[in-house]
Formats: structure tokens, sequence, C-alpha cells
């Protein structure tokens, strides 16, 4: 096991806010909001006063507290005031369902929750099917016996001894997306945030207190949470926060007026925002000195799609709700396009058959991960814990294969991965292919059987503007993918679609084109 960058007595709220009173950083911009900058010492006070109101309310150490909010300065202090008293945020999506929301409050068994006015009013239906949570703090308007937000916050002392915590009481959990399942909550742990922190925010991505971050990915997501919250407190930085929904002319407006320099991205924004006709000319994107990508591989042809345009590269990585953040990366300078890039340090990497045993070079494997972000378990979940963590490693349940230089490139979900006259293809490698074509802006590949009951890919497509979603295109991408690859590998039916489905996180949700209808299937053709 890794050292620990942490000593055994710790808090993390201590270190990323408080830490940075104590070093005469006070007066730093630690968040711009909606046109309002918020100093670390402004963050330090709405924490503190936010953790004692917790108390006042019962709030004791371990106790789990929801947050059900978009990203904003009382996101900060909600996360950061319960860790301080010893108790557990519990940060979860903001497009749930009321379903999803009555099973991760009653699973978390939280007893407070903090939420924006207008979810609540979307959920208060089901409060009486909610058997532990006692008090409501909702940031807008109270109504009935609800609390409001900032009288509530503003009663409380600005004054907050931190609890007695260690490296490795239980911090925060993180709920996975469920894609798999049930959401299982993630349980990680105080030292969590800073070896994520040091490996890859400072080793990778050389932050420091001169950037400025800006994440499209939310706070209550793993990947969202490091780019937006701890990784800028980590290093004295700034972040921008964002409450809107990731619409790539608010984002492009937003990196414009604002000039972060580290910006945080998933492929299928990448894609949206160079959709944008004449995006170069109408934004200056000069401020930025790294973007990153991750949540699904990225195609190098995105990748060099946006280079050519902006100047700038997107580093790909992989990470999980599981360990936190990115494990495996791209580095500056160093890019593979198409690749997910080499381990961050501090994590190791190995890729498996079936039997267990360690794969050659270059043949694909299941990933497995080793590093001290790791969650400790999944709350009340302990046969999957037990099937995912395997003493230091976790299984990702992707698979990949390394090339000669080490880099690991993604071949799709152990559960992805179609077999075609008894040969294993990647959707991943079909895919990236398909948008190597000019006319192609997205594409997820899926198995379906042909009339003989064999498994083929099948492509769903997204064009872009002004190319005709016609028999002659998907001619065209049929013999472009099969000039390409191996000509077994090539789609036999392309349906045109104007989205993908996906999940939050930006993940493609294939099972739900797995379960799309024939009806939408293009035509059959033999290689």
């Amino acid at each position: 096991m890794a050292e620990s960058p942490v000593s055994r007595n710790y808090n993390a709220a201590v270190d990323f806010v408080d830490r940075h009173i104590a070093e005469g950083r006070a007066d730093r911009i630690a968040v711009r909001c909606e046109n309002r900058s918020y100093s670390y010492g402004e963050i330090a006070e709405l924490m503190n006063r936010t953790g004692n109101s917790l108390k006042d309310l019962g709030v004791e150490m371990e106790s789990r507290v929801v947050l059900l909010l978009y990203d904003s300065p009382q996101f900060v202090a909600a996360f950061f005031g319960a860790m301080k008293i010893g108790a557990v945020p519990v940060p979860v999506n903001t497009m749930l369902r009321c379903e999803d929301y009555a099973h991760l409050l009653n699973d978390s068994r939280a007893r407070v929750l903090i939420v924006q006015e207008d979810l609540w009013r979307q959920i208060e239906q089901i409060r009486g099917r909610l058997d532990y949570l006692c008090q409501v703090v909702v940031v807008g308007t109270a109504k009935r016996d609800e609390l409001e937000f900032d009288s509530w916050m503003a009663a409380g002392s600005a004054q907050l001894a931190s609890a007695q915590t260690n490296e490795d009481d239980a911090a925060f959990w993180l709920y996975s997306s469920g894609s798999t399942g049930v959401p299982k909550g993630a349980v990680h742990l105080h030292h969590d945030m800073r070896y994520a922190m040091e490996h890859y925010a400072r080793q990778v991505l050389e932050l420091s207190e001169a950037d400025t971050m800006f994440s499209a990915a939310k706070l209550f997501f793993a990947y969202g949470l490091g780019n937006g919250l701890y990784f800028p407190f980590g290093a004295g930085a700034c972040s921008i926060l964002y409450p809107g929904r990731p619409r790539p002319e608010a984002i492009f407006e937003i990196i414009h007026r604002e000039r972060p320099t580290v910006f945080f991205g998933v492929p299928t924004l990448y894609a949206s925002m160079l959709a944008v006709p004449n995006a170069e000319r109408n934004y200056d994107l000069s401020s930025l000195r790294i973007c990153v990508s991750a949540g699904e591989a990225l195609p190098a042809e995105l990748f060099k799609r946006w280079r050519q345009r902006f100047g700038t590269e997107i580093l790909d990585g992989i990470g999980s709700t599981e360990t936190l953040h990115i494990f495996i990366s791209n580095r500056p300078g160093a890019v593979k396009p198409g690749s997910t890039g080499v381990p961050v340090p501090g994590y190791e990497a190995k890729l498996i058959d079936e039997q267990g045993a360690k794969v050659s070079r270059g043949e694909i494997g299941n990933l497995l991960i080793k590093g001290d972000s790791i969650c400790s378990c999944y709350w009340n979940q302990h046969e999957r814990t037990k099937q995912a963590i395997r003493g230091e490693w976790i299984v990702t349940g992707d698979k990949y294969y390394q090339d000669d230089d080490g880099y690991f490139w993604y071949c799709g979900r152990s559960d992805d991965m179609l077999k075609v006259g008894g040969i294993w293809v990647s959707p991943v490698e079909v895919e990236s292919t398909l948008m190597q074509h000019p006319a192609v802006l997205e594409a997820a590949v899926v198995g379906e059987k042909d009339q003989d009951g064999m498994v083929k890919p099948k492509a769903y497509v997204v064009l872009l503007g002004g190319y005709a979603a016609d028999e002659a295109m998907e001619r065209e991408l049929r013999i472009f993918v099969k000039d390409k690859i191996a000509p077994y590998k090539h789609p036999r039916w392309i349906s045109f679609v104007s989205e993908l489905p996906r999940t939050a996180t930006g993940k493609t949700q294939r099972f739900k084109l797995r379960n799309a209808t024939s009806a939408t299937s293009g035509r059959e053709t033999r290689s």
C-alpha cells in the first residue's frame, strides 16, 4: 500500500479550507459563481456556520447528510461543513426521479436533507415514504416545516472546532450511477481527496494556485467533485461554479468571460461544442492551458478536431466513483489520440483474463486498479464489495489492451463486447472509425442478431448538420469502415438518430440501444 500523504489525525475540511486561512490566503478568491466572487475566508465562514447549524439540528459524527444541490457556494459550505464536524455528506444527482431519491435517502438513512427549492418541490410528495428523514433545509423559500438555508446557516457561529477525525474515518459517500443496477453508496475516507489531489491533479495536471478551473461535470459526480472542488481547494486555486445545464453555447460563454486555465468536460460535450458554427471565431479560449476529458473514451477524431480548431490538447483519462478520480491518463505533450494514456503516479493497473492470469501486451483483458483513493466499501453491500474489491485491487468492469509503449486502449465495458464470427469486436473501435468520417458527429455500436440468429454490429449515428441521413450515406459509412478496419467489424445496420441516450455523466446507454425496436434499424447487408 502506498504511503498516505496525510497524517493519522486528519480532517479533510481543515486541510482543504482552514489551511488556506492559516497560511495567509484568506483574501484569495476561491469560488466565482454567477457574477459573484467568494474568498477563502468567506468560504471558511460559510463552512463553519453550516457545520454549527448542522450540529444544532442534532447531526453527530458519522451521521449522513444528503446534499441535493446545484453547483454553488451552498454546496461547498454544506459539503465541507458536514465533514468538519465529522458527519458524512452524501452529494446526489440533481437529475433523478422521485423513486431514485426515495431509495438514496432511505439507503443512506440521512436524517437531514439540504436541497434546492425547485428540486424539493418535485420530491416532497414522497416525504411520507422517507423512513429516516427528520429535517429539510431548502436553498430558497421554505414552506411548511422546512428551514431556509440562508437564515438557518447565518444563525450558526462563525467559529467551529473540527471533529477528532483521522485519515481513515468515513468522509463522504458517492453513489454509483446505477448503470449496472441499483446505485451503490461508495464510502470514501478523509484521506482519499488528498491522495487524488497529490497524484493526479498535482503530478499530471501540474495544478498551482495560479490556476482557475472550470468543470462542466457537476459536483455531485466523482469527476466533477475533484475538478470543481477539492482540486482547486487543494492547490489554493480558484473554481468557477455554474449551476445551470452544460449547454455548449453556455460553456463557451463562461470560458470566454471567466478565462479559466483548466477545463473539464466529457466526450459528448466536446462533440456538441465542436458542432457550434464559428465557435473558434466567436469565443476566445486562449486562456486554456489544458482540457481534460473523462466519463467515456474520447475518440481520436474529437481530439484532433478540437486541437485543430482551438489549439489546446484534451487529456483523456479514466476514473470511477469507486476510485474517486482519474487513475489512467494521457500527459501534456505526450497524448496518443484515442488512447486513455498510462497509469497516474500512485496507481497501478493490470489486465487479466477470465481465469485471473495476466494477459500479454496487445491482448484484451479485464482492467484492475490499485491506489489508495479506492473506496473502503459499498455501504451495506457486503457481497458486491467482495466482488469488486479484491485486496488492494478493484475490478473496474472495463476491457482494455496495452500497447508496446505502455498506453492503455479502451475496448468497452465487459458486457458491451461483441463476439462476431467467434472473434471479439470492440464497439469503441468501430465507433471511433465511424467518427473519422467527416459527416459523423457521434456513434454508438451494439450487437444485434441477423436473420440466422448470429450477432453482428449495429451502429447508431448522429450526423453533423448538412448531411443527409439516407441510404447513400448508409452505404458510404459501411464502406468507409470496411476500408479502415477488419471487414468483419463493419456495422451491418446503421440507424441515423438525432441524439444518443446517455447517463447523467455523459456515458452512452448502450443497453437502451440494444433494447430499441428493430423498426429503427437500417437495412441488413451481407459482407
